[in-house]
């Protein structure tokens, strides 16, 4: 009896267990996410924090600060509240943001921090604002601003976009290099991983310039660049985009995301074409066999899953190209996300043709792109892609606007 008792005991303990799993899912929900940056002043690092909707500061809840060892801890490491929140609260459109100092003696590299305004049951979930503490972080001593000072809490910035790179102390030199890099979409999910680009760890630059930090400077042509203060080492990997990004408005742009449902050589006759805009309306218009109405909602939710993933994925190139950008597109934006040290993994609990499926992403880290995952390619995703590909080839996308 003792021993049949024990066994229930574990039971319930491991469906507990299971229950309680993290879940990231709301961190890929462009109008939900907490946006955040960090900059080093001295002993302390200041956090800049931005929530898209202001009233969550005013319900009268902390803002709850938690250290955990690994994204799937059960245990923080320690937690604390911010002091004075009201003070430290700024309008910023339908947000707000807060800025608030952490003492570096409290953060260790290879840590995470959870950050809400929330219960403290709420602000230890996936829903959190969540920061990898890195070494690099902790020693970069300046944040990206607009004109006016904002903090952009962005890895990205638009050509012609001015931006003042703002540094706690002296304004000394900004070094700046711009570097020859290819920007080449994500392969689908089955593709061999042979394929996989294996292009040099190192890129060569192809233009170089400086400015002093506090000054209001331009980069007018788009690619990828690394910010670098003069006599000290990290760099900041920066991708400057074009002037509508992250939305996609030439035809150009409404063609190359494309490539994940279209031929080469379909794709060269919407180039080619003599109006190559009204050229993707007639793709979409004769994938919903006419009907105008289906086209425009299939275009509206392709186009806007894109510009979804141009916000939230970004990073050595942009957010449409990237393998989670990929997914996001085709499938939509995954019903739950795990993450570990070693992974995160998205969840279909139904995808276009009824099945579910888990596609596994692995850390990628690089200068350019810190927080960049790839994923793990396996021949069996390959029937449930093309069963995607041709639910928006027939514009019969399940979920449609999801």
């Amino acid at each position: 009896m003792k021993g049949y008792l024990l066994l229930v005991l574990l039971a319930v303990s491991l469906v507990h267990a299971t229950a309680q799993k993290r879940e990231f899912s709301d961190q890929y929900r462009p109008d939900r996410r907490l946006l955040l940056d960090t900059r080093r002043e001295a002993d302390s690092l200041r956090v800049y924090l931005r929530f898209p909707n202001a009233s969550v500061l005013r319900q009268g809840q902390p803002l709850r600060i938690s250290a955990w060892p690994s994204f799937d801890a059960r245990r923080p490491l320690w937690t604390d509240t911010v002091k004075q929140l009201a003070r430290r609260i700024r309008p910023d459109g339908q947000g707000a943001l807060v800025e608030f100092c952490l003492p570096i003696a409290k953060l260790t590299s290879g840590t995470m921090l959870s950050l809400a305004c929330a219960p403290a049951a709420e602000a230890a979930t996936g829903d959190a604002a969540w920061l990898s503490v890195t070494t690099a972080r902790l020693a970069r001593p300046y944040i990206l601003t607009d004109s006016l000072g904002t903090p952009l809490l962005r890895r990205y910035v638009r050509s012609s976009e001015p931006f003042l790179v703002d540094r706690y102390g002296q304004d000394i030199a900004v070094l700046v290099r711009r570097y020859a890099a290819p920007f080449v979409a994500a392969l689908p999910p089955h593709a061999d991983p042979a394929r996989q680009s294996s292009a040099s760890p190192t890129l060569p630059v192809s233009d170089s310039l400086a400015f002093r930090a506090g000054m209001s400077v331009v980069l007018p042509e788009a690619g990828l660049y690394t910010l670098r203060l003069a006599g000290e080492k990290p760099l900041l990997g920066v991708l400057v985009t074009d002037e509508d990004y992250p939305e996609l408005t030439t035809a150009d742009e409404l063609i190359q995301p494309l490539v994940y449902l279209t031929t080469s050589a379909e794709r060269k006759k919407l180039y080619d074409a003599p109006n190559p805009k009204r050229a993707v309306d007639q793709f979409w218009l004769s994938a919903a066999a006419g009907q105008q109405t289906i086209a425009r909602q299939a275009i509206r939710t392709y186009y806007g899953r894109a510009q979804a993933a141009n916000e939230l994925f970004v990073a050595h190139k942009a957010g449409w190209m990237t393998d989670r950008g990929m997914l996001y597109i085709a499938l939509g934006p995954p019903d739950a996300v795990y993450r570990t040290a070693q992974d995160e993994r998205w969840v279909y609990h139904g995808t276009n043709n009824g099945a579910s499926a888990t596609y596994t992403f692995r850390p990628k880290p690089s200068t350019f792109a810190p927080e960049h995952y790839e994923l793990v390619r396996r021949p069996e995703y390959e029937r449930l892609w093309y069963a995607a590909v041709e639910q928006w080839r027939k514009a019969t996308t399940t979920a449609l606007g999801r």
